[in-house]
C-alpha cells in the first residue's frame, strides 16, 4: 500500500505555469512517466524533482525541447488511437464478447473523453457510455461510494462528478446553449443603409369614461364603444389609420385601474402617447398612473384635452393639474403638447393628429425590414373554431405566412394572418398590428416574440423556456424556512378564498388576476389558483370542487357537461362581462367569509335579598329585578361591593314553585347559580348575553 500524497497533473502543471499538455509530453520524455491525461496523478517525490528540474533550467527551453519530440508522439498516439476505434468499431458489432481488447479501447477512449460535460442531472446508462465503461462497473462504483442506484436512475451533479474521478476523469456543467444565438435578433449588426422609416405606435391612454375609444373612433371613423360592455374597453385594441400618406399605429388601452398590466404593456411597446384628459373632470387616479407608466417607459406625451364641447369644460384647469405632475404644456412655457379636442364635434381631430406626425418625425422611428421579424404580443384568446389566436404587434423586421416563431413558453408555425380590419394577409412590416393563427397554445400577452429558423428549433427553445418557468416556480412556492415556518403555522388561521379565472383573453385573466389578490386583508386572502383563456369547462369545475372554489367567467360561458356537474358538485359558477362587478361580488363573498364579532349587552339587574340553604340543592338566593330582565339561561356576574366574584351561567329560575323562563324588571324570584353556593344578601347579579354582529365590510 502506497501512503505518498500524490498530486495531479493539472495542479502540477499550474503551479509550474505550463500547459497540461506540455507537462504530459515533458513527463514521458524527460522522466519516462507515462499519464493518461490531465487527470492523472503523480507522487510528491516525482512532482518535486520535476519542481527542480524548471528551477535548474528556462522554461521556455525545457519547452522547445519537448516540442521538437512532439510530432513522433503524436504519431504514436494517432496509431493508438487509430487502433482502438477500429476495437470499438468491433466491440459495437459483438456486444456480448468481452475481451482484452475491448478493455484496450475503453482505457484510450479516456484520453479522447477526459472531459464530460452534462446538466443537472444525467441518468447511469448515460454516464457509462460518455465514460465508456459498463453500467455494472459504474453502479459497483456508486455501491462503494454509498449510493445505491439502478441503471435509469438519475445522479446530480455532485454524485457525477466524484463518480468521474474514480474514473480519472472530469465532470463539468455543460453550458446551457445560448438563446440569443436564435432569438435576440438585436445582436445582429445593423445596416444602415437598409433602415427605412416606419409608422409610429401610439397608445391612447388616460382615465376611465375620459373618451379615449370615442376620440379613437373618431379618428378612425368607426364605432367600438357601442361593442365594449358598459362602453368601457376591456382589452387591448390595434388599429392603423392612414392620414395624408403617412401611417399610425393605434393602440387603445383600457381605463380601468384593473388594467394596470395591460396599460403598462401598451407603454412597453409604444413610440408617442396620447394622454387624454377630460377638460371637465381634470387629473385623476388612473392619469397619474398613465403619466408615471410614460415617464418610465421614456415615451413622449401628447395630451389631448378632450370634451372641450361640454359647458364645464375648463382646459387652464386642466394644464394647471398638470403641471403639478411634472408635464409643463408648451404655451406656459414647457414642453408638453396639449392639444384641445372633442370627439364628438371632431373639432381638434386634425391639429392632435398633425402633432403625432410632427413628434415621430422628430423621434426618426426606422426599422430594417429585410430582416428576421420580432416583437410583442398585444393580445391573445382561445378562439372555439380556430385555436389560439394572437395579435402581434411588428416592431422590426417582416412577418410572412409560413414563418416558424417562438412566442415566450409557446411556439408554432404562421398559418394564417389578418391585419386591424380582419383582411387576410400574407406578410406585415415594422408597426404593423395582425392577428396571427398556428400557434401551440395561449401566449401571455406581452411576450416578445421572434421567427425562429425552423419549427423544430422553436419547439426545443419553448420546452427549455418552459421547463426553466415550471422549476423557478417549484422552487418559488415550495421552499421553506425555519424563520417562515411560525408564520406560515400561523397563517392556518388566515382563511382563503379560492377562485378560479376563466376569460376571452389572456390580459382579462392578469388583469382580474391582479384585482382580485390586491383585495386580500390580513383575516382573509383571495387566492387564484388557475386562469386560462376560453369557455369553463368540466375540468374547471372538477378543479374547483377539489379546491373547495368559486369560478369566475369574464366574457365566456360554461358548456352544458360544466354546469351539469356544477350543480351536482354544488360549485358556485359567476359569469361577468363588466369588471368592478366581479370586484364587487368577491368583496361580498370576503365579507360573509369573516368570523362574526361579539358584543357583550347587559340585559338586567338583579339584588340578592335573602339567602336559604337547603340540603340537596345548595345555596337558594331570594331576588328582586331591578332593571331590565332575567332568563333561565342567561350569563351571569356577581359584584360584590363593586369587585365581579364570578362569572357564571343560572342553574336554576324561579317564580314561587314554578319554574320560570323569565323574570321581568318588579318582580321577585328565586335562583340557584351553577357550581357556586358562597351568595351572600346584598350582592348584585348583572344578566348579560353575547350578541353575533356580522362583518359589514372588509
Amino acid at each position: 500500500m502506497n501512503d505518498l500524497s500524490k498530486i495531479r497533473v493539472h495542479e502540477l502543471a499550474k503551479e509550474l505555469g505550463i500547459s497540461s499538455k506540455d507537462l504530459i509530453n515533458l513527463l514521458l520524455e524527460e522522466f519516462d512517466i507515462e499519464v493518461k491525461n490531465h487527470m492523472s496523478t503523480i507522487d510528491d517525490e516525482d512532482a518535486e524533482l520535476i519542481k527542480e528540474f524548471f528551477a535548474d533550467n528556462e522554461k521556455d527551453a525545457i519547452i522547445a525541447s519537448v516540442n521538437s519530440k512532439k510530432e513522433d508522439i503524436v504519431e504514436v498516439y494517432e496509431e493508438i488511437l487509430n487502433e482502438s476505434v477500429a476495437k470499438e468499431k468491433k466491440s459495437k458489432k459483438n456486444k456480448n464478447k468481452v475481451s482484452n481488447e475491448d478493455e484496450n479501447s475503453s482505457e484510450i477512449d479516456e484520453d479522447s473523453n477526459d472531459i464530460i460535460e452534462m446538466n443537472d442531472t444525467i441518468t447511469v446508462k448515460s454516464l457509462s457510455d460518455k465514460l465508456g465503461k459498463s453500467t455494472v462497473e459504474v453502479i459497483k462504483q456508486l455501491m462503494f461510494m454509498g449510493v445505491m442506484a439502478a441503471i435509469n436512475q438519475e445522479l446530480d451533479f455532485e454524485t457525477a462528478k466524484k463518480l468521474g474521478e474514480k474514473f480519472e476523469v472530469d465532470v463539468v456543467h455543460k453550458e446551457e446553449s445560448n438563446e440569443n444565438d436564435f432569438v435576440e435578433i438585436d445582436n445582429e449588426e445593423i445596416d444602415d443603409t437598409l433602415l427605412k422609416k416606419r409608422p409610429p405606435v401610439v397608445t391612447v391612454m388616460g382615465h376611465v369614461d375620459h373618451g379615449k375609444t370615442s376620440l379613437l373612433d373618431s379618428i378612425r371613423k368607426a364605432s367600438v364603444t357601442e361593442t365594449e360592455a358598459g362602453g368601457i374597453t376591456q382589452h387591448i385594441g390595434a388599429y392603423v389609420v392612414n392620414i395624408n400618406g403617412e401611417s399610425i399605429t393605434f393602440l387603445d388601452t383600457p381605463g380601468h385601474e384593473a388594467f394596470t398590466a395591460m396599460r403598462a404593456r401598451g407603454a412597453e411597446i409604444t413610440d408617442v402617447v396620447v394622454l387624454v384628459v377630460a377638460a371637465d373632470d381634470g387629473i385623476m387616479p388612473q392619469t397619474v398612473e398613465a403619466i408615471n407608466h410614460c415617464k418610465a417607459a421614456g415615451v413622449p406625451i401628447i395630451v389631448a384635452i378632450n370634451k372641450i364641447d361640454k359647458p364645464g369644460a375648463n382646459p387652464d384647469r386642466v394644464k394647471q393639474e398638470l403641471t403639478e405632475h411634472g408635464l409643463v404644456a408648451e404655451d406656459w412655457g414647457g414642453d408638453i403638447v396639449c392639444v384641445p379636442v372633442s370627439a364628438k364635434t371632431k373639432e381638434g381631430i386634425d391639429n392632435l393628429l398633425e402633432m403625432i406626425v410632427l413628434t415621430s418625425e422628430i423621434q426618426e422611428l426606422k426599422a430594417d425590414a429585410t430582416r428576421k421579424a420580432k416583437g410583442a404580443v398585444i393580445e391573445s384568446k382561445l378562439d372555439k373554431g380556430r385555436g389560439a389566436v394572437a395579435s402581434l404587434l411588428v416592431q422590426n423586421g417582416t412577418l410572412h405566412t409560413g414563418d416558424s416563431i417562438l412566442v415566450g413558453s409557446t411556439y408554432g408555425r404562421i398559418r394564417a394572418m389578418f391585419d386591424d380590419k380582419g383582411k387576410k394577409i400574407k406578410s406585415a412590416g415594422p408597426s404593423i398590428p395582425v392577428e396571427i393563427l398556428g400557434l401551440s397554445e395561449v401566449p401571455a400577452a406581452g411576450d416578445k416574440f421572434n421567427v425562429i429558423k425552423d419549427e423544430k428549433t422553436a419547439r426545443e427553445m419553448a420546452e427549455k423556456r418552459k421547463d426553466k418557468l415550471r422549476t423557478s416556480y417549484l422552487n418559488a412556492n415550495h421552499k421553506v424556512s425555519l424563520e417562515d415556518l411560525y408564520n406560515q403555522i400561523q397563517e392556518g388561521k388566515v382563511k382563503e378564498l379560492n377562485i378560479i379565472i376563466k376569460a376571452d383573453v389572456q390580459g382579462s385573466i392578469e388583469a382580474l388576476r391582479q384585482s382580485l389578490e390586491k383585495l386580500s386583508t390580513d383575516l382573509v386572502k383571495v387566492r387564484v389558483i388557475h386562469g386560462a383563456v376560453g369557455a369553463i369547462t368540466e375540468t374547471d369545475v372538477t378543479l374547483a370542487s377539489a379546491s373547495n372554489a368559486i369560478i369566475i367567467g369574464f366574457n365566456v360561458r360554461p358548456d352544458t357537461n360544466a354546469s351539469a356537474v356544477a350543480e351536482k358538485e354544488a360549485v358556485e359558477m359567476k359569469t361577468y362581462r363588466i369588471i368592478y362587478n366581479a370586484i364587487d361580488d368577491i368583496k361580498a363573498a370576503m365579507v360573509g367569509m369573516l368570523d362574526p364579532v361579539f358584543k357583550e349587552v347587559i340585559v338586567g339587574k338583579v339584588e340578592i335579598r335573602q339567602v336559604y340553604k337547603v340540603s340537596s340543592i345548595g345555596t337558594v338566593a331570594g331576588s328582586y329585578v331591578l332593571d331590565g330582565k332575567i332568563t333561565r339561561n342567561s350569563s351571569i356576574r356577581i359584584i360584590r361591593d363593586g369587585i365581579v366574584i364570578l362569572e357564571g351561567n343560572l342553574a336554576s329560575l324561579k317564580r314561587f314553585k314554578d319554574d320560570a323562563k323569565e323574570v321581568a324588571a318588579g318582580y321577585e324570584c328565586g335562583l340557584t347559580i351553577e357550581k357556586f353556593n358562597d351568595i351572600k344578601e346584598g350582592d348584585i347579579l348583572e344578566v348579560f348575553a353575547m350578541e353575533e354582529i356580522k362583518p359589514k365590510q372588509l
